[in-house]
Protein backbone atom coordinates (compact mmCIF):
# COMPACT_ATOMS: atom_id res chain seq x y z
CA UNK A 1 0.00 0.00 0.00
CA UNK A 2 2.78 2.40 0.85
CA UNK A 3 4.22 1.97 -2.65
CA UNK A 4 1.41 4.23 -3.90
CA UNK A 5 1.29 6.41 -0.77
CA UNK A 6 1.64 9.77 -2.54
CA UNK A 7 -1.41 9.18 -4.74
CA UNK A 8 -3.47 7.73 -1.89
CA UNK A 9 -2.53 10.60 0.43
CA UNK A 10 -3.89 13.01 -2.18
CA UNK A 11 -7.12 11.02 -2.25
CA UNK A 12 -7.38 11.26 1.54
CA UNK A 13 -6.79 15.03 1.43
CA UNK A 14 -9.49 15.33 -1.23
CA UNK A 15 -11.95 13.42 0.97
CA UNK A 16 -12.30 10.56 -1.51
CA UNK A 17 -13.41 7.17 -0.25
CA UNK A 18 -11.51 4.23 -1.67
CA UNK A 19 -10.59 0.60 -1.17
CA UNK A 20 -7.03 -0.62 -1.36
CA UNK A 21 -6.00 -4.16 -2.28
CA UNK A 22 -2.58 -5.18 -0.98
CA UNK A 23 -0.52 -8.28 -1.70
CA UNK A 24 0.09 -9.77 1.75
CA UNK A 25 1.67 -13.14 0.89
CA UNK A 26 3.05 -14.94 -2.17
CA UNK A 27 4.03 -18.46 -3.10
CA UNK A 28 5.82 -19.61 -6.24
CA UNK A 29 6.49 -17.30 -9.18
CA UNK A 30 4.29 -14.39 -8.17
CA UNK A 31 4.66 -11.21 -10.28
CA UNK A 32 4.44 -8.75 -7.38
CA UNK A 33 5.78 -8.93 -3.83
CA UNK A 34 4.03 -8.22 -0.50
CA UNK A 35 3.14 -4.56 -0.19
CA UNK A 36 2.21 -4.07 -3.85
CA UNK A 37 -1.21 -2.45 -4.06
CA UNK A 38 -4.14 -1.54 -6.28
CA UNK A 39 -6.61 1.11 -5.11
CA UNK A 40 -10.07 1.98 -6.47
CA UNK A 41 -12.06 5.05 -5.44
CA UNK A 42 -15.83 5.45 -5.30
CA UNK A 43 -15.85 6.88 -8.84
CA UNK A 44 -14.10 3.79 -10.21
CA UNK A 45 -10.67 5.37 -10.72
CA UNK A 46 -7.87 2.83 -10.22
CA UNK A 47 -4.16 3.23 -9.48
CA UNK A 48 -1.42 0.70 -8.82
CA UNK A 49 -1.15 -3.02 -9.55
CA UNK A 50 -1.12 -6.29 -7.62
CA UNK A 51 -0.29 -8.80 -10.33
CA UNK A 52 0.99 -7.08 -13.45
CA UNK A 53 -2.39 -7.69 -15.09
CA UNK A 54 -3.26 -11.33 -14.29
CA UNK A 55 -6.01 -10.74 -11.71
CA UNK A 56 -6.47 -6.98 -11.81
CA UNK A 57 -10.07 -7.23 -13.05
CA UNK A 58 -11.18 -9.53 -10.24
CA UNK A 59 -9.37 -7.43 -7.61
CA UNK A 60 -10.95 -4.28 -9.03
CA UNK A 61 -14.39 -5.85 -8.43
CA UNK A 62 -13.43 -6.85 -4.88
CA UNK A 63 -12.45 -3.24 -4.18
CA UNK A 64 -15.84 -2.04 -5.40
CA UNK A 65 -17.59 -4.59 -3.20
CA UNK A 66 -15.54 -3.53 -0.17
CA UNK A 67 -16.57 0.08 -0.74
CA UNK A 68 -20.21 -1.04 -0.64
CA UNK A 69 -19.96 -3.30 2.41
CA UNK A 70 -17.35 -1.37 4.38
CA UNK A 71 -15.73 -4.67 5.38
CA UNK A 72 -12.21 -5.95 4.66
CA UNK A 73 -11.75 -9.28 2.90
CA UNK A 74 -8.80 -11.62 2.35
CA UNK A 75 -8.77 -13.41 -1.02
CA UNK A 76 -6.39 -15.96 -2.56
CA UNK A 77 -5.60 -16.12 -6.27
CA UNK A 78 -3.71 -18.94 -7.99
CA UNK A 79 -3.27 -20.72 -11.29
CA UNK A 80 -6.10 -22.93 -12.57
CA UNK A 81 -5.07 -25.82 -14.85
CA UNK A 82 -8.67 -26.89 -15.34
CA UNK A 83 -9.87 -23.64 -16.82
CA UNK A 84 -7.37 -21.53 -18.73
CA UNK A 85 -9.85 -18.66 -18.69
CA UNK A 86 -10.46 -18.74 -14.96
CA UNK A 87 -9.29 -15.84 -12.87
CA UNK A 88 -5.79 -16.82 -11.85
CA UNK A 89 -2.08 -16.26 -12.22
CA UNK A 90 -0.76 -17.53 -15.54
CA UNK A 91 2.76 -17.63 -14.04
CA UNK A 92 1.72 -20.46 -11.73
CA UNK A 93 2.15 -18.57 -8.48
CA UNK A 94 -0.24 -17.88 -5.62
CA UNK A 95 -0.95 -14.51 -4.02
CA UNK A 96 -3.05 -13.57 -1.01
CA UNK A 97 -4.64 -10.13 -1.21
CA UNK A 98 -6.17 -8.05 1.57
CA UNK A 99 -8.87 -5.70 0.30
CA UNK A 100 -9.70 -2.93 2.73
CA UNK A 101 -12.01 0.08 2.45
CA UNK A 102 -10.75 3.42 3.71
CA UNK A 103 -13.78 5.57 4.36
CA UNK A 104 -14.16 9.00 5.88
CA UNK A 105 -16.78 7.57 8.24
CA UNK A 106 -18.17 4.16 9.08
CA UNK A 107 -21.86 3.92 9.99
CA UNK A 108 -22.78 2.30 13.28
CA UNK A 109 -25.17 -0.66 13.27
CA UNK A 110 -27.78 -1.74 15.77
CA UNK A 111 -26.11 -5.13 16.14
CA UNK A 112 -22.72 -3.86 17.33
CA UNK A 113 -23.82 -0.76 19.22
CA UNK A 114 -21.60 1.35 16.96
CA UNK A 115 -18.34 -0.35 17.94
CA UNK A 116 -17.64 -1.64 14.42
CA UNK A 117 -17.99 1.88 13.11
CA UNK A 118 -15.62 3.20 15.76
CA UNK A 119 -13.05 0.51 14.88
CA UNK A 120 -13.36 1.30 11.18
CA UNK A 121 -12.89 5.00 11.86
CA UNK A 122 -9.83 4.30 14.01
CA UNK A 123 -8.29 1.99 11.43
CA UNK A 124 -8.99 4.43 8.59
CA UNK A 125 -7.38 7.26 10.59
CA UNK A 126 -4.32 5.11 11.29
CA UNK A 127 -3.95 4.13 7.64
CA UNK A 128 -4.41 7.75 6.56
CA UNK A 129 -1.66 8.81 8.98
CA UNK A 130 0.59 6.08 7.55
CA UNK A 131 -0.03 7.30 4.01
CA UNK A 132 0.78 10.87 5.05
CA UNK A 133 4.03 9.78 6.71
CA UNK A 134 5.13 7.74 3.70
CA UNK A 135 4.18 10.48 1.25
CA UNK A 136 6.28 13.00 3.17
CA UNK A 137 9.35 10.75 3.13
CA UNK A 138 9.23 10.00 6.86
CA UNK A 139 10.54 6.61 8.01
CA UNK A 140 7.42 4.77 9.19
CA UNK A 141 5.84 1.32 9.08
CA UNK A 142 2.21 0.19 8.95
CA UNK A 143 1.31 -3.18 10.48
CA UNK A 144 -2.05 -4.70 9.54
CA UNK A 145 -3.69 -7.91 10.73
CA UNK A 146 -4.00 -10.42 7.89
CA UNK A 147 -4.84 -13.45 10.03
CA UNK A 148 -6.22 -13.76 13.54
CA UNK A 149 -9.38 -13.83 15.65
CA UNK A 150 -12.71 -12.85 14.13
CA UNK A 151 -13.03 -9.11 13.70
CA UNK A 152 -9.29 -8.44 13.71
CA UNK A 153 -8.75 -8.48 9.93
CA UNK A 154 -7.33 -5.19 8.67
CA UNK A 155 -6.75 -3.54 12.06
CA UNK A 156 -3.67 -1.36 11.90
CA UNK A 157 -0.78 0.20 13.80
CA UNK A 158 1.48 2.98 12.55
CA UNK A 159 4.99 2.82 14.02
CA UNK A 160 7.58 5.56 13.59
CA UNK A 161 11.36 5.32 13.76
CA UNK A 162 11.46 6.70 17.32
CA UNK A 163 9.12 3.95 18.53
CA UNK A 164 6.02 6.12 18.86
CA UNK A 165 2.87 4.62 17.42
CA UNK A 166 -0.69 5.39 16.41
CA UNK A 167 -3.65 3.06 16.40
CA UNK A 168 -4.33 -0.27 18.05
CA UNK A 169 -4.87 -3.87 16.99
CA UNK A 170 -7.68 -3.97 19.53
CA UNK A 171 -6.73 -7.04 21.55
CA UNK A 172 -4.80 -7.41 24.79
CA UNK A 173 -2.34 -4.53 25.39
CA UNK A 174 0.47 -7.10 25.13
CA UNK A 175 -0.43 -7.58 21.48
CA UNK A 176 0.13 -3.90 20.69
CA UNK A 177 3.38 -3.83 22.68
CA UNK A 178 4.77 -6.87 20.89
CA UNK A 179 3.59 -5.64 17.50
CA UNK A 180 5.19 -2.23 18.01
CA UNK A 181 8.53 -3.76 19.05
CA UNK A 182 8.66 -6.18 16.13
CA UNK A 183 7.42 -3.63 13.61
CA UNK A 184 10.04 -1.10 14.71
CA UNK A 185 12.76 -3.72 14.19
CA UNK A 186 11.51 -4.38 10.64
CA UNK A 187 11.32 -0.63 9.99
CA UNK A 188 14.92 -0.24 11.12
CA UNK A 189 15.88 -2.90 8.58
CA UNK A 190 13.73 -1.27 5.88
CA UNK A 191 11.79 -4.51 5.35
CA UNK A 192 8.26 -5.28 4.18
CA UNK A 193 7.22 -8.76 5.24
CA UNK A 194 4.71 -10.79 7.25
CA UNK A 195 5.14 -11.33 10.98
CA UNK A 196 3.50 -13.90 13.23
CA UNK A 197 2.89 -13.13 16.88
CA UNK A 198 2.54 -16.26 19.02
CA UNK A 199 -0.51 -17.83 20.57
CA UNK A 200 -0.24 -16.42 24.08
CA UNK A 201 -1.14 -18.01 27.40
CA UNK A 202 -4.15 -20.20 28.10
CA UNK A 203 -7.13 -18.57 29.81
CA UNK A 204 -6.30 -17.81 33.44
CA UNK A 205 -2.56 -18.35 32.98
CA UNK A 206 -0.37 -15.41 33.98
CA UNK A 207 3.13 -14.35 32.98
CA UNK A 208 5.71 -15.02 35.69
CA UNK A 209 8.26 -12.51 34.36
CA UNK A 210 8.66 -9.64 31.89
CA UNK A 211 10.28 -12.07 29.45
CA UNK A 212 7.25 -14.32 29.70
CA UNK A 213 5.00 -11.35 29.07
CA UNK A 214 6.90 -10.51 25.89
CA UNK A 215 6.80 -14.13 24.74
CA UNK A 216 3.08 -14.28 25.48
CA UNK A 217 2.58 -12.54 22.15
CA UNK A 218 -0.99 -11.90 21.10
CA UNK A 219 -2.73 -13.03 24.34
CA UNK A 220 -5.64 -13.78 21.98
CA UNK A 221 -5.57 -17.57 22.25
CA UNK A 222 -4.43 -17.95 18.65
CA UNK A 223 -1.65 -16.54 16.49
CA UNK A 224 -2.00 -13.11 14.92
CA UNK A 225 -0.26 -12.59 11.58
CA UNK A 226 0.61 -9.07 10.48
CA UNK A 227 1.75 -7.57 7.22
CA UNK A 228 4.38 -4.97 8.05
CA UNK A 229 5.01 -2.40 5.30
CA UNK A 230 8.06 -0.22 5.82
CA UNK A 231 8.49 3.13 4.12
CA UNK A 232 11.97 4.62 4.41
CA UNK A 233 13.64 7.57 2.66
CA UNK A 234 15.00 6.74 -0.77
CA UNK A 235 18.42 5.07 -0.69
CA UNK A 236 21.33 7.24 -1.76
CA UNK A 237 23.50 6.94 -4.83
CA UNK A 238 26.60 9.15 -4.76
CA UNK A 239 28.38 9.52 -8.08
CA UNK A 240 31.93 10.85 -7.85
CA UNK A 241 33.22 12.41 -11.05
CA UNK A 242 31.21 14.86 -13.17
CA UNK A 243 31.76 13.18 -16.54
CA UNK A 244 29.44 12.18 -19.37
CA UNK A 245 29.12 8.65 -17.99
CA UNK A 246 27.99 10.18 -14.70
CA UNK A 247 25.18 12.10 -16.41
CA UNK A 248 23.82 8.84 -17.83
CA UNK A 249 24.20 7.06 -14.48
CA UNK A 250 22.30 9.84 -12.72
CA UNK A 251 19.33 9.27 -15.03
CA UNK A 252 19.37 5.52 -14.43
CA UNK A 253 19.77 6.04 -10.68
CA UNK A 254 16.69 8.24 -10.57
CA UNK A 255 14.78 5.62 -12.59
CA UNK A 256 15.70 3.10 -9.85
CA UNK A 257 14.37 5.51 -7.19
CA UNK A 258 17.70 6.52 -5.70
CA UNK A 259 18.38 9.95 -4.24
CA UNK A 260 21.31 10.85 -6.48
CA UNK A 261 24.20 13.17 -5.59
CA UNK A 262 27.00 14.15 -7.98
CA UNK A 263 30.27 15.22 -6.37
CA UNK A 264 33.34 16.66 -8.11
CA UNK A 265 36.09 19.02 -6.99
CA UNK A 266 35.98 20.88 -10.32
CA UNK A 267 33.28 23.57 -10.38
CA UNK A 268 33.43 23.94 -14.16
CA UNK A 269 32.11 20.37 -14.53
CA UNK A 270 29.82 19.98 -11.50
CA UNK A 271 26.97 22.18 -12.74
CA UNK A 272 23.20 21.98 -12.84
CA UNK A 273 23.27 22.44 -16.60
CA UNK A 274 25.29 19.23 -16.97
CA UNK A 275 23.29 17.25 -14.40
CA UNK A 276 19.69 18.49 -14.47
CA UNK A 277 18.34 15.19 -13.09
CA UNK A 278 20.56 15.03 -10.00
CA UNK A 279 18.99 15.68 -6.59
CA UNK A 280 22.21 17.34 -5.36
CA UNK A 281 25.38 18.65 -6.98
CA UNK A 282 28.35 19.14 -4.68
CA UNK A 283 31.62 20.89 -5.48
CA UNK A 284 34.15 19.42 -3.07
CA UNK A 285 36.98 16.94 -2.88
CA UNK A 286 35.31 13.49 -2.94
CA UNK A 287 36.97 12.13 0.20
CA UNK A 288 36.19 15.30 2.16
CA UNK A 289 32.54 15.18 1.10
CA UNK A 290 32.30 11.50 2.03
CA UNK A 291 33.71 12.25 5.49
CA UNK A 292 30.91 14.79 6.05
CA UNK A 293 28.05 12.41 5.23
CA UNK A 294 25.92 10.15 7.41
CA UNK A 295 25.27 7.15 5.20
CA UNK A 296 23.37 3.89 5.66
CA UNK A 297 23.90 0.38 4.39
CA UNK A 298 21.57 0.90 1.41
CA UNK A 299 23.92 3.55 -0.02
CA UNK A 300 25.77 2.91 -3.29
CA UNK A 301 29.01 4.73 -4.14
CA UNK A 302 30.09 4.96 -7.79
CA UNK A 303 33.60 6.31 -8.36
CA UNK A 304 33.93 7.43 -11.99
CA UNK A 305 36.89 9.81 -11.66
CA UNK A 306 39.59 7.17 -12.47
CA UNK A 307 42.21 9.63 -11.26
CA UNK A 308 44.48 8.42 -8.45
CA UNK A 309 44.57 11.76 -6.64
CA UNK A 310 40.78 11.55 -6.24
CA UNK A 311 40.26 7.78 -6.17
CA UNK A 312 42.75 6.63 -3.56
CA UNK A 313 41.78 8.89 -0.61
CA UNK A 314 38.11 8.36 -1.46
CA UNK A 315 38.27 4.57 -1.72
CA UNK A 316 40.48 4.36 1.36
CA UNK A 317 37.47 5.65 3.31
CA UNK A 318 34.62 4.14 1.28
CA UNK A 319 35.83 0.54 1.56
CA UNK A 320 35.77 0.79 5.35
CA UNK A 321 32.10 1.80 5.42
CA UNK A 322 29.31 -0.84 5.59
CA UNK A 323 27.53 0.61 2.56
CA UNK A 324 25.76 -1.59 0.01
CA UNK A 325 28.08 -1.14 -2.96
CA UNK A 326 31.36 0.50 -3.91
CA UNK A 327 32.33 0.49 -7.59
CA UNK A 328 35.13 2.23 -9.45
CA UNK A 329 35.56 2.92 -13.16
CA UNK A 330 38.79 2.27 -15.00
CA UNK A 331 40.67 -0.19 -17.18
CA UNK A 332 42.09 -3.40 -15.76
CA UNK A 333 45.52 -1.77 -15.70
CA UNK A 334 44.07 1.18 -13.78
CA UNK A 335 42.40 -1.25 -11.39
CA UNK A 336 45.65 -3.11 -10.64
CA UNK A 337 47.52 0.15 -10.07
CA UNK A 338 44.72 1.44 -7.84
CA UNK A 339 44.68 -1.78 -5.81
CA UNK A 340 48.39 -1.50 -5.10
CA UNK A 341 48.04 2.15 -4.07
CA UNK A 342 45.24 1.17 -1.69
CA UNK A 343 47.38 -1.60 -0.21
CA UNK A 344 50.13 0.95 0.30
CA UNK A 345 47.83 3.12 2.41
CA UNK A 346 46.90 0.17 4.62
CA UNK A 347 43.72 -1.42 3.22
CA UNK A 348 43.36 -5.14 3.89
CA UNK A 349 42.57 -7.78 1.27
CA UNK A 350 39.13 -8.21 2.82
CA UNK A 351 38.43 -4.51 2.33
CA UNK A 352 39.83 -4.56 -1.22
CA UNK A 353 37.60 -7.50 -2.10
CA UNK A 354 34.56 -5.28 -1.56
CA UNK A 355 35.54 -3.08 -4.49
CA UNK A 356 33.64 -3.71 -7.74
CA UNK A 357 36.22 -2.76 -10.35
CA UNK A 358 36.15 -2.46 -13.26
CA UNK A 359 32.65 -1.28 -12.41
CA UNK A 360 29.56 -2.92 -13.91
CA UNK A 361 28.51 -6.19 -15.56
CA UNK A 362 29.92 -7.40 -18.89
CA UNK A 363 27.30 -6.15 -21.35
CA UNK A 364 29.79 -5.07 -23.99
CA UNK A 365 28.81 -1.49 -23.19
CA UNK A 366 30.31 1.34 -25.26
CA UNK A 367 28.18 4.46 -24.84
CA UNK A 368 27.62 6.36 -21.57
CA UNK A 369 24.04 5.09 -21.50
CA UNK A 370 25.07 1.47 -22.03
CA UNK A 371 27.76 1.81 -19.38
CA UNK A 372 25.25 3.28 -16.94
CA UNK A 373 22.96 0.30 -17.61
CA UNK A 374 25.88 -2.05 -16.93
CA UNK A 375 26.59 -0.34 -13.59
CA UNK A 376 22.92 -0.29 -12.60
CA UNK A 377 22.58 -3.99 -13.46
CA UNK A 378 25.45 -4.84 -11.13
CA UNK A 379 23.92 -2.73 -8.35
CA UNK A 380 20.55 -4.47 -8.73
CA UNK A 381 22.15 -7.94 -8.86
CA UNK A 382 24.14 -7.13 -5.72
CA UNK A 383 21.04 -5.85 -3.95
CA UNK A 384 18.71 -8.69 -4.94
CA UNK A 385 21.13 -11.62 -4.90
CA UNK A 386 21.14 -12.08 -8.67
CA UNK A 387 23.88 -13.82 -10.65
CA UNK A 388 24.03 -11.57 -13.70
CA UNK A 389 23.82 -14.56 -16.07
CA UNK A 390 21.12 -14.80 -18.81
CA UNK A 391 17.85 -16.36 -17.64
CA UNK A 392 17.52 -18.23 -20.93
CA UNK A 393 18.63 -21.80 -20.28
CA UNK A 394 19.42 -21.08 -16.64
CA UNK A 395 17.94 -23.07 -13.78
CA UNK A 396 18.20 -20.32 -11.19
CA UNK A 397 15.08 -18.66 -9.69
CA UNK A 398 13.73 -15.66 -11.58
CA UNK A 399 12.90 -13.91 -8.31
CA UNK A 400 15.59 -14.35 -5.65
CA UNK A 401 14.57 -14.52 -2.01
CA UNK A 402 17.83 -13.71 -0.28
CA UNK A 403 16.32 -13.99 3.19
CA UNK A 404 18.20 -10.88 4.26
CA UNK A 405 17.17 -7.27 4.82
CA UNK A 406 17.94 -4.87 2.01
CA UNK A 407 19.79 -2.55 4.36
CA UNK A 408 19.29 -0.73 7.59
CA UNK A 409 18.28 2.90 7.80
CA UNK A 410 20.43 3.63 10.86
CA UNK A 411 23.53 5.75 10.28
CA UNK A 412 26.83 4.02 9.61
CA UNK A 413 29.07 7.07 9.34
Amino acid sequence: MLDIAEELHRWVEQGREFAVATVVATNGSAPRQPGAALAVDSDGTAIGSVSGGCVEGAVYELCQQALQTGEPVLERFGYSDEDAFAVGLTCGGIIDILVQPIRTSAPATADDGGFAGERADSTAATLAAGLAAAASGEAAAVARVIQGPAGFLGRALLVRADGSHTGTLGGHPALDRTAVEETRALLDAGRTTSLEIGTGFAPGEEAESDDDARRSGSRCGQPVVLLVESSVPAPRMIVFGAIDFAAALVRVGKFLNYHVTVCDARPVFATRARFPDADEIVVDWPHRYLDSQRLDSRTVLCVLTHDAKFDVPLLERALKLPVAYVGAMGSRRTHLDRQQRLRDVGLTELELNRLRSPIGLDLGARTPEETALSIAAEIVANRRGGTGIPLTGAHTPIHHDTGRPLGRIGSVA
